[in-house]
């Protein structure tokens, strides 16, 4: 069954995980400022999800939700994006639950299209993709290849019907959010992956949106232990399906 659209005044919580950022966060809080103000015709907040920085982000963070307006900043003492956003999202009163990452790869023109898709009652998760017609993709070949062999590997061994479990561009009903957090194990990078396999094996509906998303090739992600992390998550999402068959 479809979920019930929600009230026009239903308010939408923008997380941006936030680990030594420092350089950036600061010009990403005010562009997604300046864009929900200037854009998003509904009741609105940013979260900094700082988690267990070093270079000075916790500080920056303090100092931009006491400067701005509806914007507030949650420490997490152990770094993980979903360990940020598992404690962002189950602090959080609001009904639409965003997350962002903090380079602003993904154009902030998806934001509302994203929250639509949640108030609207058209999905409980929505996604930015950059795998779906429409999309406009400028990465380096390297980090391109490495995306579509990892999501091919979760469609062919997870059975995933979504294109792109990684874009760092999502949104959640809450109610959604608290009937499937207590299931995802993961607390890092996999988290995306997971949450999402795991509301498709419960019948929710995902909807996948084109994005325009550009690689910062100042991005703090390493690849080759995040890469190992994720097919760790694949391998044991894959044994828990074999199990439960």
């Amino acid at each position: 069954m479809a979920p019930l659209p929600l009230a026009d005044d239903a308010r939408v919580d923008v997380v941006v995980p936030a680990h030594d950022e420092l350089a950036v966060l600061a010009a990403t809080i005010d562009a997604l400022h300046r864009h929900l103000t200037e854009h998003l015709d509904r009741p609105w907040q940013i979260t900094i999800a700082e988690n267990a920085s070093s270079d000075g982000t916790a500080a920056e963070a303090d100092r931009l939700a006491a400067d701005r307006t509806g914007v507030r900043a949650l420490h997490v003492g152990v770094p993980g994006r979903g360990r940020a956003l598992r404690q962002a999202w189950t602090t959080s009163d609001a009904e639409v639950l965003v997350y962002m990452d903090a380079d602003l790869s993904t154009d902030l023109a998806a934001v509302g299209p994203l929250v639509e898709v949640i108030a609207s009652g058209r999905a409980e998760l929505a996604i930015g993709s950059r795998l779906v017609p429409g999309s406009t993709v400028e990465r380096r070949l390297g980090r391109e290849a490495l995306s579509r062999t990892y999501n091919g590997i979760v469609r062919s061994v997870l059975g995933a019907r979504f294109r792109d479990a990684q874009c760092g561009f999502k949104a959640i009903r809450r109610d959604t959010a608290a009937l499937l957090l207590p299931l995802v194990r993961d607390e890092g990078w996999f988290f995306d992956t997971e949450l999402l396999v795991v509301a498709q094996r419960r019948g929710l509906r995902i909807e996948e949106l084109p994005v325009r998303w550009t690689d910062d090739p100042r991005s703090s992600v390493r690849i080759v232990p995040t890469a190992l992390a994720d097919l760790r998550g694949v391998a044991r999402l894959a044994a828990a399906r074999r199990t439960s068959a």
